[in-house]
């Protein structure tokens, strides 16, 4: 594997990295650092947790110029939650350099960012409504940003965020250089690349053999009618430490979050009909253990890492096989067991062979009485 040297990132940066136990690039970083460093446009397709986020921060670094005192690099992301990990991760990079970061989200003091916003800022990170206000307020000017990131690309699609993201774009200079990250790559996403880049490079890092060996996989075989009914056999069976569920609609997460409440289980749900602030707050509280099972649609699939969670549930089967391996890869982390179980009805038998095609295996069929 190559070394970051190779790469074009700088000695102070390998250094910090390597304070941070970090001595080698992962795969999407050594395909995708060269090209940012080298200005291209760059379309990369890769998973969580496969180091995407140094892949475009530490060429975004070596480009900024910390003399000029405007925004020079904007990261575009899906929440707040990512916002300030990406943040963090930053920070982590930039201590005692004179490159000046600010997280712009909901949920937090507009007035206090208006006032850091007045001095000298190089890298602004961001979800887009928040950033939409600062443009509609004129506190924000992005006229001299050469770097442009939007990360989680299919995640701000499936919140509907993607016009809001198209009006950030438009304030940027069409000069500027562009990457988009994403787990997946839906028409939407392909198109909004056509719109703004300049014959980006395509990156695609999704590894052949997607799920790991620390989940246990299982089919259980239902019907929709019996689905719920065989859901709380299994929970019973299994008892679940911290479980995310997932359902296809918000209409569905709701009516099972409702059912499991009534039957006395700590659960709460988390979709993109609900607000920033609601959803950071269901996200705290299970993170806290306050809730030990969450109902959520794919907006929870990926991109957040809790501690913990022992069991995945595919209520209602994933339609691609990239989601099924982002939903399950919320388990398993960290070295840590997991255990993901779907359910299927008669009709989603060919789903199922196409996501068990992907990743090369049979899952195994658990067996309960209905």
């Amino acid at each position: 594997m190559t070394g970051f040297k190779a790469l074009g990132i700088s000695q102070k940066y390998i250094q910090k990295l390597e304070d941070l136990g970090i001595d080698h690039p992962t795969k999407i970083q050594e395909q995708t650092i060269p090209l940012i460093i080298k200005g291209e446009d760059t379309v990369a397709q890769a998973q969580t947790g496969s180091g995407k986020t140094f892949a475009f921060l530490l060429p975004m670094l070596e480009k900024i110029r910390p003399d000029q005192g405007f925004i020079q690099g904007l990261i575009i992301m899906p929440t707040r939650e990512l916002a300030l990990q990406v943040t963090n991760e930053l920070h982590k990079l930039t201590e005692d350099e004179n490159i000046n970061v600010l997280a712009v989200y909901g949920g937090q003091d507009v007035l206090q960012q208006v006032r850091k916003l007045e001095s000298c800022v190089h890298i602004v990170i961001g979800t887009p409504g928040r950033i939409l206000d600062h443009i509609r307020r004129r506190t924000i000017d992005f006229s001299n940003v050469s770097v442009l990131v939007l990360d989680e690309a299919d995640q701000m699609l499936h919140i509907g965020f993607l016009q809001d993201v198209e009006a950030i774009i438009n304030q940027t200079h069409e000069s500027r250089q562009t990457a988009l990250f994403s787990a997946t790559m839906p028409d939407d996403i392909r198109q909004l690349a056509n719109r703004y880049m300049q014959s980006p490079k395509q990156i695609n890092v999704i590894p052949t053999t997607t799920t790991l060996p620390e989940i246990k996989q299982y089919v259980v075989e239902t019907t929709d009618r019996q689905k719920q009914n065989a859901f709380l056999k299994v929970v019973k069976k299994t008892q679940p430490f911290l479980a995310i569920i997932f359902c296809r609609t918000q209409r569905r997460v709701s009516k099972l979050h409702n059912a499991l409440s009534a039957k006395g289980y700590l659960t709460d749900e988390l979709h993109g009909g609900l607000s920033q602030a609601k959803r950071e707050e269901v996200m705290n509280r299970f993170r806290n253990g306050e809730i030990h099972m969450l109902v959520a649609t794919d907006v929870a699939s990926r991109g957040l890492d809790i501690a913990g969670v022992s069991h995945i549930f595919n209520y209602d089967v994933p339609q691609e096989a990239e989601s099924y391996i982002h939903r399950i890869g919320r388990t398993g982390r960290a070295g840590e067991k997991g255990m993901a179980i779907t359910f299927i009805a008669s009709k989603d038998h060919n789903t199922l062979k196409m996501i068990e095609a992907a990743i090369d295996i049979r899952i195994d069929r658990m067996e309960i009485d209905i």
